[in-house]
């Protein structure tokens, strides 16, 4: 197998390209699920995957395969990630690991490289889930995690349909989510956290994904005056709320080092300032790498809320709404990520993913690996998100080995 390189210049240009679309003031991107800026971002990446000789397919979901035929007809071995961001989203998450497969595309062009399986560039729908929630919408239909049907029926906070919007956008393909066969897949990805960039190592080899639960904390208590109302007769969903946000985050040390435990959103109804709240809405965001703690975790947090609910008088309902299982990889794909990574002489490390990505569901439908490289400061989902030149170019020459690899690539 040859030893060739990517053009580090060329991934970065169309990194900055994309990254002007939906640009914030701050430097980062703002480009929503099946918005009109998603729709520009998918419109650019198949034009640019036409232009390599790709032929481009999109499922009922709305993910997009960009195909490079192989020497054999067989099922592909797939790499990619989303374009979709946060409201205040960084240019590399997600957009990296496209535009990195693609890069390994044109690489494998301008070697006239032939791979014995094809290759496939993927988009996935709604990876964010900051719009419509679940995250990870579209490779969870393709993985059978979610029905397409609920998917199409989420709605958004100004009561549009994402089945109605992909329709509007022009990307709601015919093919069934999941009837596309997928080989082997690869992700490249920031980190999205600051281990890699402390420890100064070029590569995290991801042997897999901590477990994942996102749960709904709804408290009633009773509206009232701020002014007449006695401290000791009042109902208020708001302090029993900020107790439970004060527990979160102490069951997350309570089970550190790897528990991560997140207040991420509160509403507060009437939201007047001179009337006592009388209900408060909290999503809650648990992870650990193993199932078991995070059961503990839960238990826990159940716990605290019946405990506060009998003292205070204010009703607790408490849901999860989702909940994703620890993952481990594929260790043929992590061991081809590591090849790679010892064959470039690029210092490398085994790292398990802090984040939800799209190959947590594509793990168990096929083998499959993730490449992470460092950001600056482990900042994510934020403006300021940064990645070095050379380190993208760093990662997807290592994507370009464990593809070559995996695909059987040959002069």
């Amino acid at each position: 197998m040859r030893n060739i390189q990517i053009d580090g210049e060329r991934l970065w240009a169309s990194l900055m390209e994309m990254a002007a679309i939906g640009a914030t003031e701050k430097g980062g991107v703002c480009r929503l699920a099946l918005t009109d800026l998603d729709k520009q971002s998918r419109d650019l990446f198949k034009r640019w995957c036409e232009e390599a000789g790709c032929a481009v397919t999109v499922d009922e979901m709305g993910n997009m395969f960009a195909r490079r035929p192989g020497k054999e007809d067989g099922p592909p071995v797939m790499s990619g990630s989303h374009l979709d961001s946060q409201p205040t989203g960084g240019k590399f998450d997600g957009a990296y690991g496209v535009l990195a497969a693609l890069e390994v595309i044109r690489t494998l062009n301008d070697h006239e490289v032939q791979t014995q399986a094809p290759v496939e560039v993927v988009v996935w729908t709604n990876e964010e889930g900051s719009r419509f929630s679940p995250a990870m919408m579209g490779s969870g239909v393709f993985a059978g995690e979610f029905e397409a049907d609920e998917i199409r029926a989420s709605v958004d906070h100004d009561g549009l349909t994402f089945g109605e919007e992909l329709q509007r956008i022009g990307y709601a393909g015919e093919q069934r989510a999941g009837d596309h066969p997928a080989g082997a897949y690869f992700e490249a990805h920031i980190e999205q956290g600051p281990i890699l960039e402390s420890e100064e190592t070029t590569i995290g080899v991801v042997t897999g994904g901590q477990g994942i639960r996102w749960y709904d904390i709804e408290f009633t208590g009773q509206e009232a005056h701020a002014g007449p109302t006695p401290m000791p007769r009042r109902r208020d969903a708001f302090v029993a709320a900020a107790r439970i946000v004060q527990e979160v985050n102490a069951i997350g040390h309570r089970f550190a080092p790897r528990a991560c435990a997140t207040v991420g959103t509160g509403e507060v109804f009437p939201n007047s300032r001179n009337v006592i709240p009388g209900r408060v809405l909290l999503t809650v965001d648990m992870r650990h790498p193993e199932e078991d703690t995070l059961e503990q975790m839960e238990s826990a947090l159940r716990s605290a809320c019946d405990a506060l609910a009998a003292e205070s008088g204010v009703e607790i309902a408490f849901s999860r709404l989702w909940a994703l299982p620890p993952q481990p990889f594929d260790t043929q794909c992590v061991d081809a990520v590591r090849e790679g990574a010892r064959i470039e002489g690029y210092s490398h490390r085994d790292i398990v993913s802090g984040a939800g990505h799209d190959a947590l569901f594509m793990a168990r439908l096929a083998p499959t690996g993730m490449i992470f490289i460092p950001c600056e400061g482990g900042i994510s989902h934020n403006e300021i998100e940064n990645a070095s030149k050379s380190d993208c170019s760093a990662g997807c020459n290592v994507l370009l080995h464990a593809i070559m690899q995996t695909a059987g690539g040959s002069a």
